[in-house]
């Protein structure tokens, strides 16, 4: 099972960008599906975008399409969440969240690896 650490939040204004990274450590980092979710006060935990373990195949949540670009790269164990074009209704706790799977699907069973959150902050 991989362990993941998230990092890259901060505040920024609107109309900025971050690119969110997350570490993973333990073996075979591409047999899992990653996942990008977000978290804002008294809202529920929300999907954001999802990456298959070859990074062939992604999903993304509505409200961030267009804006917001899942990578990842195999030979360093890195997920990253490229977000542009960030509003208000983007500030969240952003976490990272690993799945194992069997194909090159990008949803798994289920993310059963979480990191700690990394808070993404947007200034109007």
């Amino acid at each position: 099972q991989v362990q993941v650490v998230e990092s890259g939040g901060g505040l920024v204004q609107a109309g900025g960008s971050l690119r969110l990274s997350c570490a993973a450590s333990g073996r075979a980092f591409s047999t899992y599906a990653m996942g990008w979710f977000r978290q804002a006060p008294g809202k529920e935990r929300e999907r954001v975008a999802a990456i298959s373990r070859s990074g062939g195949n992604t999903h993304y949540a509505e409200s961030v399409k267009g804006r917001v670009t899942i990578s990842r790269d195999n030979a360093l164990n890195t997920v990253y969440l490229q977000m542009n074009s960030l509003n208000s209704e983007d500030t969240a706790v952003y976490y990272c969240a690993a799945g194992f799977v069997l194909g090159d699907y990008v949803l798994p069973t289920i993310f059963n690896s979480w990191g700690h959150g990394t808070q993404v902050t947007v200034s109007s």
